[in-house]
């Protein structure tokens, strides 16, 4: 990136970097505005918790079962974090680890009959609570954001 490109500033006249850190804030704010509303959600209409959503969202799209370290390494949490939660599912009947052959160690952990019917039940709701939350968002506010924060991604990664 340039030098002028850096130090660019906005139509009002504050350095670029301002600018950004303000996005970044406001970006932070959104998302924890969402993530809030929905942790109060599941726990208040299904008892659950967002990690619990997010472990059985990944052994959902999963179907074959993912090993723990895959489930932490797709949610970038630790094993202990997963452990817990994944303990807790198989208890309830809505998971199950079965042992990965040549590895005596590993298992893999999938989704029981029981735990998909439930998740569906759960993401459908999800689905639900998020276009609500978002209603005031038109398809080409949704389209506009979409973009910018694919590019801001990839921006990232090149960064990285």
């Amino acid at each position: 990136m340039s030098e002028a490109r850096k130090t660019e500033t906005t139509d009002r006249k504050e350095p670029l970097s301002k600018a950004r850190l303000r996005l970044w804030l406001k970006l932070l704010k959104a998302s924890n505005l969402i993530e809030a509303s929905l942790r109060q959600k599941l726990r208040a209409e299904f008892g659950s918790t967002l990690p619990r959503f997010d472990v059985m969202s990944a052994l959902y799209r999963s179907p074959e079962g993912l090993k723990m370290s895959q489930i932490s390494q797709m949610l970038r949490v630790s094993n202990g974090n997963i452990t817990g939660i994944v303990d807790k599912l198989t208890e309830e009947g809505l998971a199950l680890r079965v042992a990965v052959p040549g590895d005596r160690r590993a298992h893999r952990v999938r989704l029981t009959d029981k735990g998909h019917e439930v998740f569906a039940t759960h993401a459908a709701a999800h689905e639900g609570w998020i276009d609500a939350m978002l209603a005031g968002l038109d398809s080409d506010d949704v389209d506009g954001m979409v973009r910018r924060l694919d590019h801001l991604s990839d921006t990232m990664k090149e960064h990285d």
